[in-house]
């Protein structure tokens, strides 16, 4: 998975860029360090990356201006955000100019690896897709063909602890996909786990700074909470409700939490 792979990480602080640098090195990954936005807009001229860590605030351009520029010339590139607990509002701002994920500093080197792999099979899968819709036609002709010569189908064989089912839910908690009514659906890494946590407290309400707090792995005040839930709670609806106006999964509990309406 990490092989070949290439990180760019931008941060104007020195000591921070050489500890994620080794954090990620240690694990197999190439990595390129830059310590301001000018820096790294020359090295994504010049370079393929697979993913950029990118703090929002630095001197010269800020990480906001360095991601737009990115998703204008790179939209498929990955690009995961580092920030200090105040700046969580300009975490949320990144998640709307195209940011894949944000982590808070002081980062946990056991986090940033969980959600570099995350992020990576996301982006390696998203590939494997665009390369896949190019056949269905074909396939699809081929499995009538053989369904009319009465060929027996391979049945999928699914191991419980592999899958959790909340009808219409289906997690794959292994290739970490998610499943509406048998229909895929894209969520982020952060989502998923978000919409995982209220699956698995299903159909009891879970308040938001539990949410945070399983899905995410670090505790925040009521108020943090209810922010980074609120953006989350938003793209998922987004992604799994017929009508994300009026929801009929994932409801609110106003000012405590939210719950997982399931069949």
């Amino acid at each position: 998975m990490s092989r070949n792979r290439h990180i760019l990480i931008v941060d104007d602080e020195a000591d921070l860029r050489q500890t994620l640098a080794r954090i990620l090195q240690s694990a197999g990954y190439e990595v390129t360090t830059a310590e301001n936005g000018r820096v790294a807009l020359s090295i994504l001229n010049n370079a393929t990356l697979d993913l950029v860590y990118l703090d929002i605030r630095m001197p010269d351009i800020d990480g906001l201006e360095v991601l737009k520029i990115i998703h204008t010339h790179q939209p498929h590139l990955p690009v995961i955000l580092f920030t200090a607990r105040p700046d969580i509002q300009s975490a949320l701002d990144a998640l709307r100019f195209g940011a894949t994920d944000y982590l808070l500093k002081p980062l946990r080197p056991e986090a940033v690896l969980e959600r570099t792999q995350q992020v990576l099979l996301h982006q390696e899968k998203e590939q494997r897709k665009r390369e896949i819709r190019a056949q269905i036609e074909a396939l699809q002709s081929e499995l009538r063909k053989l369904e009319a010569d009465n060929a027996t189908p391979i049945a999928d064989i699914a191991f419980e602890s592999r899958y959790l089912f909340r009808p219409p839910f289906k997690f794959d908690l292994i290739a970490r996909r998610l499943t509406v009514n048998g229909c895929a659906v894209d969520l982020s890494p952060t989502s998923f786990d978000y919409l995982l946590v209220l699956a698995r407290h299903a159909p009891h309400l879970v308040d938001y700074q539990t949410l945070v707090t399983e899905a995410q792995g670090y505790a925040v005040n009521a108020r943090e909470a209810r922010e980074l839930a609120k953006w989350h709670i938003h793209h998922i609806r987004q992604a799994i409700e017929p009508n994300p106006d009026h929801p009929i999964y994932l409801l609110n509990v106003r000012g405590v939490g939210y719950r997982l309406v399931c069949e």
